[in-house]
């Protein structure tokens, strides 16, 4: 059940440490929208700023450490967090901050181990892999990667459903409580693997076709966590974040020259179909 809120009392309250996506598709600009759109108070701590758009990733620029131990240590000191989710965190160094920082703290932590962009833009660098797999996964409540980024940690290659276990289980060894896989890579309906290790949620829906989906990562992640915020189970939540992003995805629309954002606000709209 999460938890009700008082009349005038303030919202859950979820913190983003992410990068910044210029063209607000994805990024923190993604995790804030679907935060408001979940009725939760989102904060941030911005860790990048990329130079983006519907064509690909153009430049990015990483904030140095003690910028990213500030704005932390501002909202967490001071407001108070419920969740905490990651995104970009393109360095070791980052990747090492972070982790510290989270170690601290007892809320909920959704990892998203973002390794590239949509477009194939890599943003995070080979030498941070082992910061993300020892240091920030041990801390996650949740990890959340996608098909190519199971392979960047693990080396495991998904070729089908069947084989979202063994990568699950894969992630699982570098210590989060539970891993969701995203089968969204793969043919056929788009399927999700959530587990604990014993316990297998499999997270199904229609596959809308609409080439545009940038953001889709980070909006999953954030609406997880969004979830937990609210004391929600990790698998309700996970149902939840899932039927969140399948509406955005379905009213996903054109922005530029190349692949547009998904439809935070689908459901204001009426533009979506979960």
């Amino acid at each position: 059940m999460s938890t009700p809120r008082t009349p005038g009392g303030a919202p859950p309250r979820v913190l983003t440490v992410a990068g910044s996506d210029s063209g607000g598709g994805a990024g923190i600009q993604a995790d804030l929208k679907t935060m408001l759109a979940l009725g939760v108070h989102g904060m941030s701590v911005l860790t990048a700023v990329t130079a983006q758009n519907s064509l690909g990733v153009h430049g990015a620029w990483e904030l140095p450490p003690e910028a990213v131990e500030a704005q932390y240590r501002a909202v967490v000191d001071d407001i108070g967090v419920q969740a905490v989710k990651t995104g970009m965190l393109s360095s070791a160094v980052l990747v090492e901050t972070v982790a510290g920082l989270l170690a601290a703290g007892t809320a909920p932590v959704v990892v998203d181990p973002v390794g590239v962009s949509k477009h194939g833009d890599p943003l995070l660098a080979d030498s941070a892999l082992d910061a993300v797999r020892h240091r920030l996964l041990p801390l996650a409540t949740v990890a959340t990667p996608n098909l190519d980024e199971v392979t960047q940690l693990t080396g495991v290659r998904v070729e089908s459903a069947e084989g979202l276990r063994e990568a699950a289980l894969a992630v699982l060894e570098f210590g989060p409580r539970w891993a969701l896989i995203k089968g969204g890579h793969l043919p056929g309906e788009a399927v999700d693997l959530l587990t604990d290790g014993t316990a297998e949620h499999w997270l199904r829906a229609p596959r809308h076709d609409n080439r545009h989906t940038h953001g889709t990562g980070c909006t999953l992640a954030s609406a997880l966590a969004s979830g937990l915020a609210e004391g929600l189970p990790v698998p309700e939540a996970a149902a939840r974040a899932k039927e969140y992003v399948t509406g955005a995805l379905a009213a996903g629309f054109a922005l530029g020259a190349g692949i547009g954002p998904v439809d935070h606000g689908w459901r204001l709209t009426g533009g979506g179909d979960a």
